[in-house]
């Protein structure tokens, strides 16, 4: 007989997402690890999200219907506020799991970890299918997140709830919207909680396609503002590094642009990136792949 107490919260927030979150659901029921629950934050969607919850007819998983308002981060701070496991693990309802992910992750917890990741399988979106190996735990600090780049998924994610309340949860502020899980880490990471990577493919992470520049755009700004703040915490970061992390902050979103083939959009970014610190070899390399091929 299965226990009725859970070791691990899954939190999935949702919003129009019917067609996705029974797939969402059923990687949750087929984990070798029984010892879950689920909460579904649904942003009163208005598709058929409650029937789909409701016809898995499982006591383990509970249906919170929560506004908003926008803030993915009020959603996820929601199932938290909620959640009774020791563990909370973070699954989108586009997204799914291999069986195996809670009982590896349990494992790794158990054994002293604070927070988990594995690798993910990227497939959609256009795009040819790319699996993502997050990492290592060294770029996993905080500087090394501040001052690289975030190397954390979330619904590769799982961590302890405690070190989640700690840190007061997701941060709602509307300008973290799209990189709110990045500010996250960080602090986690400043607070000397153990972050340790797992390299099996535990999870497939669903691309879609949509307004692309749209996106990067919203990305980019919330990136920004995400670093904006935490390089106010330490002022022995000089000015070099901070010209060279904003200036990947651009050059990202310019390969975004790459990889939806705006190749103007694209190379405003990167000049851009160059402007602010014209010292990164690779952004140089990619102004010169966006020449379209020679013609024959």
């Amino acid at each position: 007989m299965i226990a009725t107490t859970p070791t691990v919260s899954i939190v999935i927030p949702t919003y129009n997402h019917a067609r996705f979150l029974a797939g969402a659901l059923q990687s949750v029921i087929d984990q070798t690890y029984p010892l879950w629950e689920v909460l579904v934050i649904n942003n009163f969607s208005e598709d058929n999200t409650e029937d789909v919850v409701r016809s898995f007819n499982d006591p383990r998983i509970t249906l919170i219907n929560f506004r908003n308002n926008g803030i993915i981060a009020a959603g996820r701070n929601e199932g938290i506020r909620h959640a009774t496991g020791t563990f909370v693990a973070f699954l989108d309802s586009d997204d799914i799991w291999m069986p195996r992910k809670l009982e590896l992750s349990l494992r790794a917890l158990e054994a002293g970890a604070d927070l988990v990741c594995h690798a993910e399988n990227w497939v959609g979106g256009g795009l040819a299918p790319r699996t993502m190996h997050y990492g290592p735990a060294e770029m996993a600090t905080w500087r090394n997140l501040l001052l690289r780049q975030n190397c954390i998924s979330t619904s590769a994610t799982t961590v302890r709830r405690s070190a989640l309340l700690a840190v007061g949860m997701f941060d709602e502020d509307p300008s973290f919207v799209t990189a709110e899980d990045y500010e996250l880490w960080m602090k986690l990471a400043r607070a000397g909680n153990r972050i340790e990577f797992i390299p099996q493919v535990l999870g497939e992470y669903r691309r879609h396609e949509s307004n692309a520049s749209g996106a990067v755009l919203r990305h980019l700004a919330a990136e920004q503002a995400v670093v904006t703040k935490h390089l106010a915490l330490d002022n022995s970061i000089g000015s070099w590094h901070r010209r060279r992390r904003m200036a990947r902050c651009t050059y990202t979103a310019g390969r975004g642009f790459a990889a939806a083939r705006q190749r103007s959009l694209a190379l405003g970014q990167y000049l851009r990136s160059l402007a602010t610190f014209p010292f990164a070899a690779k952004t140089y390399a990619a102004i010169i792949l966006l020449a379209p091929p020679r013609r024959r």
